[in-house]
């Protein structure tokens, strides 16, 4: 018998696309499965999702899946997609901290062990999102209380010199990773907030994230101890094509974060010359092979200064694991859109195929993880956020637009 590849050909079926159109379904479908009244669940339903908390919902998981459901095309998704998000508002921390997770049936909501600084810029960027689709109508303007109160909490953690979030390590997505001080990723979102809320200081913030994470370009650094924390990177740095992943004093992360380079290219951070600099040196680095994408070009190994103890807790993130360089569909996502909004659709679409084998992998698994060597499927199935970065890549390709792009500031 023909194998089915051959078969759909001699019909005149193109098999990527038929492929494409079975994610779509899949991810839908999942999506559809996991969302509660109280939002989308973090993964499908198992024995093992709800023993480590994974059908709660999370801050980041709720609010990224929320900008999938908008742009699905499917009425129950796209009705859903603010649930989550009410949901977190309704346990917002009287600091106005927006939780990790909430568990809606038992009432709780936790806030993790360093505090969770990224869930309040996911919710924030995911209500500005939904609410310039009208979806619903309003949205800002029945959450504003909880909007002034979650950009409070954060202007509380901004440097008053520098215009940058400061955190603790292990607190944001990569809650095992060493990155603390000012941190790539979640300077990348706070600057994407500031200029959806119309925040003061952004010019300022653009200016010193490049000249701190990439102090080997451009002008340096107006303020006296931004200096002095990026003159110590520049001396020192072995790796000098990406942005770092972060910058403490004296020390810095050049492992590559992905995730966090990938942003800074989306949310309007590098300019012309930095995008295309940033864009080379990932497809340098392979970090779509085996498959997209890893979320770290080179794993931080016991022998590193940067290494950990708690990162070989449950030997979970030992290199080329979890948020050591495993391979995350999620960021696979981005990366899609990163390369469709620099003008590359081509190369967008074949990644694009690659994400849904990647989906498809362990019948239709959508693996929370994979090894980022091996393939291997690890962590929980289902995982929601995996289908509605799919759904939300293959609308960036669709529309060739950069659907981070697209909102209109606030006015305040």
């Amino acid at each position: 018998m023909r194998p089915r590849s051959a078969r759909r050909r001699r019909a005149g079926v193109d098999p990527q696309q038929q492929l494409l159109a079975d994610c779509h379904r899949r991810a839908v479908a999942l999506l559809e499965e996991n969302l509660t009244a109280a939002g989308m669940l973090a993964a499908s339903v198992t024995a093992r999702a709800e023993r480590l908390r994974y059908t709660t919902i999370f801050g980041r998981d709720a609010a990224i899946c929320s900008l999938g459901m908008a742009v699905s095309g499917d009425r129950s998704l796209t009705r859903g997609a603010a649930a989550g998000l009410r949901t977190l508002a309704a346990y917002q921390a009287p600091s106005g901290q927006i939780p990790n997770f909430v568990d809606a049936r038992r009432g709780e909501a936790d806030f993790w062990y360093l505090g969770c600084i990224d869930a309040t810029l996911w919710w924030l960027i995911a209500i500005a999102f939904l609410d310039d689709r009208g979806l619903p109508r309003g949205l800002k303007r029945a959450h504003r209380a909880a909007i002034g109160r979650a950009l409070g909490w954060l202007c509380a953690q901004e440097h008053q010199r520098l215009f940058l979030l400061q955190q603790n390590e292990a607190s944001d997505w990569a809650d095992i990773m060493p990155r603390s001080g000012f941190v790539l990723y979640t300077n990348a979102l706070w600057y994407h907030v500031k200029r959806l809320y119309g925040l003061a200081r952004a010019p300022e913030t653009r200016r010193n994230f490049n000249a701190l994470f990439h102090p080997f370009s451009g002008p340096p650094a107006r303020d006296r101890r931004a200096r002095l924390l990026a003159n110590f990177a520049h001396r020192t740095a072995r790796r000098r094509e990406l942005y770092l992943s972060f910058v403490n004093f004296s020390f810095f992360g050049e492992e590559g974060d992905v995730l966090g380079n990938l942003l800074a290219v989306l949310l309007g951070l590098a300019g012309v010359a930095a995008r295309n600099r940033t864009l080379r040196a990932l497809r340098a680095a392979h970090i779509h092979r085996p498959a997209p994408v890893r979320v770290v070009v080179q794993p931080i190994r016991r022998t590193d200064p940067l290494w950990r103890r708690y990162m070989a807790r449950h030997r979970q993130n030992l290199p080329w694991q979890y948020h050591n360089g495993g391979i995350w569909p999620f960021a696979g996502g981005l990366w899609v859109i990163a390369l469709a909004a620099l003008g590359h659709p081509r190369a967008a679409r074949r990644e694009l195929v690659r994400l849904a084998q990647v989906c498809s992998l362990g019948n239709w698994r959508f693996s929370e993880w994979l090894h980022g060597r091996t393939l291997a499927l690890r962590g929980m199935r289902g995982q929601s956020w995996n289908a509605a970065a799919f759904l939300l890549a293959e609308h960036a390709l669709a529309s060739r637009r950069n659907p981070f792009a697209g909102a209109r500031p606030m006015r305040r």
